[in-house]
Parts: structure tokens; C-alpha cells; sequence
């Protein structure tokens, strides 16, 4: 009977997701529409897809089950989030969406850094999507491990058969809807993640005793556990280790799904209010994913493994709650891993139809093929995405991390100085996205002392160093370009 429930909530659910995705099928007549939208997301979508998609499953999994083994360490993780969040909200996306209309409409991430600075050669264009697909293919990988995870711990299915089941429903209303499928479904899929994320807790906590109860419990369990600058043993957490759990906040500024949001809000006037419904979400949903892996310390001290511990949402969900309901909050796991998946699928669609096919192979491309080509290449990535995620004991916050710093070393520096910085030439972008990528890749494979240090933090700042120098030491940027700056700045001059 419990199953039963489950899987009946399940179904609804995903009945409900595709029936979105064909809902906009018909609705996409060009590229523009399926990638992008058409520039039509308002402002409660455009808010909450973009922090749905940014949060994922490691926000119900890998957030969770880091506090359940580390306790309050990983509350460094969540204001470096903070921070970078709101950041990103305030001085990146207004200017954003309005450069790229200005900047020859650009769909995609590439497309705007090949037309900021108006030259002819796609060497940049091409880079950048390379580095798309691979950091990509990382990050939809970590989704497809979240929902194998799911579904094996709920129905007790073999993990290969847990992730295709995965896999074949991303695939389906992606494929199908475009960017608005993936927007709106994104949008009921925050709601869901939203109110899973704050009831859980609290359960968790009353079946515990009460607060006070489950504070006692978990200074039993280790002396820091509840100790921002200490390890969960007491230990001081150290330098290193503490800017490398803020440093994530410093991925946002490169991270395509994010920005596409951006890029897709109708009016550049409901950025303000959807800051605000963004900031809100996220601080919420941070405060409480922490609290899920605190409060399941509290009640389960000794039940999970070191493998295991990202199931502790799963868990407490099967313990604490009738079936019916417990198929609601399972759903918002699943809710968590499409909403971010969905997007990286896009994104990676984009720019390899508009970046690469389009680009460099087929210029003449009519816009039917352009969108049935972005739907073949859906399928093409995800099956790559799905053989990494092969591994059975393969870590969500692992695979999010690896990916999220990529994004933000090889894009953010360009990202920021494109839009602030006018003598920024087409050679410091090349070089900044080429440093900061390689950066990721090499550092990721170095350990001990200094090599600690999360990648993103040296691959950020030398992507940024290397965009200066090789800016100040070539030639200035043409007319052209200049007045394509100042023209968007006039734009951007009204504050949001």
C-alpha cells in the first residue's frame, strides 16, 4: 500500500511535467522560442526557474547529507550561496539582459561573448561551447546520480534501472517543450522543492524531542558538530578549508542555466521584484536544507553511512510520514534533480545547435531543422551525462562541485568584466576562458596543502588576471564595439 501511494504521486507528478512539455511543443517556430523562449519568462518564473534549476538535487541530497556528516561547517556553503546569489541578481542580471538584446539579440552564452566583441573568428564562440558540453555533461551526470539514488531507495530498484528510468522522463518534456517547458516546469518544481524543504525539518526535530532535545542530542554525538569554525570533532576548521566551502558563492557569475534566466525575462523591469523572490527562496531553502541534515543527525546519529548519508532526506521522509504525503516530499527530490537536469540539457543543446551546428557548419540552417537538430542533441548529451553517472557510488555534491567551478572559473570573470568593463578586448576573453577552465581541470587532480583549496578560488582569479593583462596589452577594441558599450550602458543606467 505505501509503494502503491508513492508511486501514484509519482505518476501524477510526471504525467503532470510532460503534459507541460507538450502543452509548448507546438509553440516553438524557431530557435529563438525553443532555447530562449522568446525573451517572454515574468518575473515569478523567471525567479523561481532560476533558482530551482541552480539548486538542484544537491540541495534535498548532497547539502543534507554534507550536515549530517560534518554538521555546521557546511553552513559555510550556504552563505557564500547567499551572498553569490544576491550578487548575481544585483549587478549581473539587469545588465545582462539588456547587453545581450543589444548585442546582436544573443540566444546563448557564446553568442554573446562572440558578439560583444564583434569579431569575425569563432575561436571564443567555440571555446566556450566546448567548455559547455564538458562541464555539462559533469553536472547532468550529478543530476542523473540523484535520481537513480531516488528511485533505488524508494522502490528498491536496481541502480542501472533506477537512472534510465531517470533519464527517459528528463529527456521527454525537454525535448519536446524547449526553454518554456523547462521554465514553467521549473517554476511548479520550486514550489514543491520550497515547502518540502521546510517541512521536513521541523518533523524531524518533533520526533526528536523538540529543539532543545535534538540541540543536546548532537553535542553528544561530536564536541563541533554545531560549531561554524570547527570540524564536526572540534578541530579549527582552518583557512583552506573555509574559504573553499564560501568559494562556491563565487560559481554564480558563470553558470549558464543562471544566466539564460537573465537573458529570458521579458522586461528588464521585473528584475528588481524577482531579486526578491529569488533572495527569499533561497535563503529559506538553504537555512532548511542544513536544518534536514542536522535534525536527521539528531534523530539518526549512527543509522547512515559515509555513502549513504545523502539519502538522509529519503529517510526521514519513509520515517516520519504517511505514505501519501511522503510520495509528495519524495516527489520534490525528483522535483530538485529534473529542474536543474532539464536545464543543463538545454543550455548544453544550445550552444552546441547555435554555438557550433549553426556557427561553424551550417549557416543556411532553416529554423525547423535548427529545433529538431537542439532535440536530437538533448538526447545526444544526455546519453553521454548518463554514462558517467554509471558509477553507483558516485557523490551528487562531488560531480555539482567539479561542475560548478568550471562554469564559474572558465565564464564568470568574462561574464562580469564584458558588462563593466569597456577596454576588455576579444584576446583577454579567449585567454580568461581558456585559464580559468584549465585551472579547474588540473587543480582538481592536485591534493595536499594549498591543492586543498577548491578549485574554483585559483581558477577564478587567474581567469580574471589573464582577461586583464591580455586586454591591457592588445590592441584597444574598435569603434564598433565602444559604442555597442556605451550604448548598452545608457540602457542599463536605470536601476534595478
Amino acid at each position: 500500500m505505501e509503494n502503491i501511494s508513492i508511486i501514484l504521486t509519482f505518476l501524477t507528478y510526471l504525467v503532470f511535467m510532460l503534459a507541460i512539455g507538450t502543452h509548448f511543443y507546438k509553440r516553438n517556430e524557431s530557435l529563438s522560442d525553443y532555447l530562449l523562449g522568446d525573451r517572454q519568462l515574468n518575473k515569478w518564473v523567471a525567479a523561481m526557474s532560476a533558482q530551482a534549476s541552480d539548486m538542484s538535487g544537491w540541495l534535498l541530497l548532497g547539502l543534507p547529507g554534507y550536515a549530517y556528516l560534518h554538521g555546521m561547517e557546511v553552513g559555510w556553503i550556504a552563505i557564500g550561496l547567499g551572498i553569490g546569489t544576491y550578487i548575481n541578481w544585483r549587478f549581473v542580471a539587469f545588465r545582462l539582459r539588456r547587453y545581450t538584446e543589444r548585442a546582436g539579440n544573443a540566444i546563448t552564452l557564446p553568442d554573446y561573448f562572440s558578439n560583444r566583441f564583434n569579431n569575425p573568428h569563432q575561436l571564443l564562440r567555440v571555446i566556450s561551447a566546448l567548455f559547455i558540453l564538458l562541464f555539462f555533461m559533469v553536472y547532468t551526470a550529478s543530476g542523473f546520480v540523484a535520481g537513480a539514488k531516488l528511485f533505488e531507495s524508494v522502490f528498491g530498484l536496481p541502480y542501472l534501472s533506477a537512472l534510465l528510468i531517470g533519464v527517459v522522463v528528463i529527456i521527454s518534456y525537454t525535448a519536446l517543450g524547449g526553454f518554456m517547458a523547462v521554465s514553467w516546469t521549473d517554476f511548479f518544481q520550486g514550489i514543491i522543492m520550497f515547502f518540502a524543504i521546510i517541512a521536513l525539518p521541523f518533523l524531524a526535530i518533533h520526533a526528536s524531542g523538540g529543539f532543545t532535545e535534538s540541540v543536546a542530542t548532537l553535542r553528544q554525538v561530536d564536541p563541533g558538530f554545531l560549531n561554524l569554525l570547527t570540524t564536526e570533532k572540534g578541530e579549527p576548521l582552518g583557512i583552506i578549508a573555509t574559504v573553499s566551502l564560501a568559494a562556491w558563492g563565487m560559481g554564480y557569475f558563470g553558470q549558464p542555466h543562471i544566466l539564460a534566466r537573465f537573458m529570458a525575462i521579458r522586461d528588464p523591469s521585473e528584475i528588481k521584484p524577482a531579486r526578491k523572490i529569488a533572495m527569499t527562496w533561497v535563503i529559506v531553502s538553504l537555512t532548511c536544507a542544513v536544518l534536514v541534515g542536522l535534525a536527521g543527525k539528531a534523530l539518526l546519529p549512527n543509522e547512515l553511512s559515509t555513502e549513504h548519508a545523502e539519502t538522509v532526506f529519503m529517510v526521514l521522509v519513509d520515517q516520519l510520514t504517511h505514505p501519501i504525503v511522503g510520495g509528495i516530499l519524495l516527489a520534490a527530490v525528483l522535483a530538485a534533480i529534473m529542474s536543474t537536469a532539464d536545464s543543463q540539457l538545454l543550455v548544453t543543446s544550445s550552444a552546441l545547435t547555435e554555438d557550433l551546428y549553426r556557427a561553424i557548419f551550417r549557416p543556411q540552417a532553416t529554423d525547423k531543422e535548427l529545433v529538431w537538430v537542439s532535440r536530437g542533441v538533448v538526447i545526444g548529451v544526455a546519453g553521454l551525462a548518463c554514462s558517467i553517472a554509471l558509477k553507483p557510488n558516485s557523490s551528487v555534491l562531488g560531480l555539482v562541485s567539479y561542475a560548478w567551478a568550471g562554469f564559474g572559473a572558465a565564464f564568470g570573470p568574462l561574464v562580469i568584466l564584458s558588462l563593466y568593463w569597456k577596454r576588455m578586448t576579444y584576446s583577454g576573453a579567449v585567454a580568461g576562458v581558456i585559464g580559468g577552465g584549465l585551472t579547474v581541470l588540473i587543480w582538481k587532480h592536485l591534493k595536499g596543502g594549498i591543492f586543498d583549496l577548491y578549485e574554483i578560488v585559483p581558477g577564478f582569479i587567474l581567469s580574471a588576471l589573464l582577461i586583464t593583462l591580455f586586454s591591457l596589452f592588445s590592441s584597444p577594441p574598435d569603434e564598433t564595439v565602444l559604442n555597442q558599450f556605451s550604448d548598452a550602458q545608457e540602457k542599463n543606467s536605470m536601476s534595478c
